[in-house]
């Protein structure tokens, strides 16, 4: 038997892989240079934030305890225990007593909006003209949860029914799950998969958006057509790539928002009537009810009239008055005149927010019984949209978050 004499490596054999072992790590650390993640910083809790014990009176004085730039949330963010502010490409968790910073994450691009559901933060990032780039956080300690990319236009906003979010968008608007898999896409994507899927309106913009009990009601103005048309899609269809319309229905006039959706009614604005219209889901219209309108500014179509849900009660803000809707049929209960912003919980009453402070209210009767002094000396923002954490209570005005206790 002959050996086979093993082959030698020359210098050059060397040199070569040398050459390609440079070349392979060269381009694995360009690659991570110019990659995202190289841009993405994350600095979790050392130990979780605490959650606070709820409020159980109101109490008679309120002081200003901190105060931070939040420009990505329209109204104050709730994550778990955390508040959450988001400005530039920074999404910060903090402690709502003090505002004590816990945990951080950033990341080389701009923020489009951050909200909150399923005790998590969802920062949604700008890429290119799109933001499609959605990271969910943990809000008691800043660990990272489920990704996606979306396909969101700018000006999103999350909006959150206690099941699902939804981001919003002029021509696209589509829903998520806790998992941030997709379950509905309404609108005309930037990439069609199936070109001829459920495009039955292709030169719609939606100008308005509402969720509630599994719903997505949408505002739609669409060429050809004379007047805005309100529809109530699925959050959750069978087929994700399929969206499933519950009820849909011309409203026969224009500048129209949707203010609530429940499982069977949607409550919308018709702004050239100055009228609150309530229609069950065959589309009828179940009643109508003048409301007083004014001016709020274009932030985003769930922050033009923003809901808030508490107790299956709805607080709506009109930009001059705030209605208490009843949670099921959508019917005015009570409203409170001259205000800034719609309500929120604290222990058992209702603050609202009015020129020299936050006024206490009833929620049954809406009977105003007094008003917590604060001081907003040297702001401009016309609207005011507040939240209660356990005993602090905050402000969102424009582009800043106020604490107080």
């Amino acid at each position: 038997m002959t050996l086979v004499r093993p082959e030698r490596r020359t210098k050059g054999d060397i040199a070569t892989a040398l050459v390609l072992t440079i070349a392979v790590l060269g381009g694995a650390v360009t690659l991570w240079w110019f990659s995202s993640a190289r841009a993405t910083e994350l600095s979790p809790a050392a130990e979780p934030v605490d959650p606070a014990p709820p409020a159980r009176t109101v109490p008679d004085r309120l002081e200003q305890v901190w105060q931070a730039p939040s420009s990505a949330t329209p109204h104050p963010v709730l994550a778990g225990p955390a508040v959450v502010t988001g400005q530039g490409g920074e999404v910060l968790g903090r402690d709502p007593a003090d505002g004590e910073v816990r945990w951080r994450y950033s990341r080389g691009k701009g923020l489009c909006t951050v909200g909150a559901e399923w005790e998590r933060a969802i920062a949604v990032y700008r890429t290119g003209s799109h933001c499609n780039a959605v990271t969910s956080l943990r809000g008691s300690d800043g660990t990272r949860e489920p990704q996606r990319n979306s396909d969101v236009g700018a000006g999103t906003r999350l909006l959150s029914d206690g099941n699902y979010v939804t981001a919003t968008g002029s021509r696209l608007l589509e829903t998520w799950r806790s998992d941030l898999v997709r379950t509905q896409q309404y609108g005309i994507p930037t990439d069609i998969k199936i070109p001829d899927n459920n495009l039955r309106r292709p030169e719609c913009d939606y100008s308005g958006t509402a969720v509630g009990d599994r719903r997505v009601a949408v505002i739609a103005e669409c060429a050809g057509s004379t007047g805005d048309r309100v529809t109530v899609l699925k959050a959750h269809p069978e087929d994700n790539e399929k969206p499933e319309e519950v009820m849909s229905t011309a409203l026969g006039g224009e500048r129209a928002d949707v203010v609530a959706v429940t499982g069977g009614r949607v409550a919308v604005v018709l702004r050239d009537r100055q009228q609150l219209a309530v229609y069950d889901m065959s589309g009828a219209l179940r009643e109508s009810h003048a409301v007083r309108l004014g001016t709020l500014p274009e932030t985003g179509a769930d922050v033009r009239i923003e809901p808030t849900t508490r107790d299956g009660d709805v607080y709506w803000y009109t930009g001059r008055d705030t209605v208490a809707l009843d949670g099921e049929t959508l019917t005015p209960v009570w409203t409170a005149r001259n205000t800034l912003g719609p309500a929120t919980r604290m222990a058992d009453e209702r603050l609202i927010p009015v020129r020299d402070g936050l006024a206490v209210h009833d929620p049954a009767s809406g009977e105003r019984s007094r008003t917590l002094a604060l001081d907003r000396a040297g702001d401009a923002s016309p609207v005011v949209f507040p939240e209660v954490v356990g005993r602090t209570v905050l402000e969102q005005r424009g582009d800043q978050l106020f604490a107080y206790r």
